[in-house]
């Protein structure tokens, strides 16, 4: 039957099946999922933050767009996965509260989603999925065994990506 891997805010963690990785909770964070197809190890991050505006390495990479897909990658070769192939699911990035006025600084779900996706693009990750925006939170569960990333909200029921 396999293990339910539960991933935290701001943590990265890996799997292979007959476990799956699942993390609760996806309003403007997002849920990132990567995939070996060929060994099925997979990884999955629940990031908070676009980016690590540090110049010494991030204390929790984890909570980054940027830095979590280096580590989850770094730790993924570490575990024998063929990291030059990998695939990915995102969900997640929604704008949970209402504000006035234009600003980008209050639309973090916005801001998460393009940085994930110009750091996949930066690591030659291909990105297969993705259910984004809007304004209701996620709870995803990601099988390696498939690649197929399960998304439940409350408002908006289930799919399958």
């Amino acid at each position: 039957m396999g293990e339910l891997i539960q991933v935290g805010m701001a943590e990265c963690k890996l799997a292979r099946p007959p476990d799956k990785l699942m993390t609760a909770g996806l309003g403007s964070c997002v849920g990132i999922c990567l995939l070996d197809p060929i060994t099925k190890i997979a990884s999955m991050c629940h990031i908070m933050l676009p980016y690590c505006h540090h110049d010494k390495p991030a204390v929790n990479p984890g909570k980054y767009a940027d830095t979590a897909i280096l580590a989850a990658v770094g730790a993924m070769h570490r575990s024998g996965a063929d990291t030059d192939h990998l695939i990915a699911k995102i969900a997640g990035g929604a704008q949970m509260f209402r504000f006035s006025g234009n600003s980008d600084i209050f639309k973090i779900g916005q801001r998460n989603v393009l940085s994930v996706e110009e750091n996949l693009e930066k690591n030659k990750i291909q990105l297969l999925g993705k259910d984004i925006g809007g304004n209701v939170g996620r709870t995803i569960v990601f099988d390696p065994a498939t690649g197929n990333l399960a998304i439940r909200t409350i408002h908006e029921g289930d799919k399958i990506i």
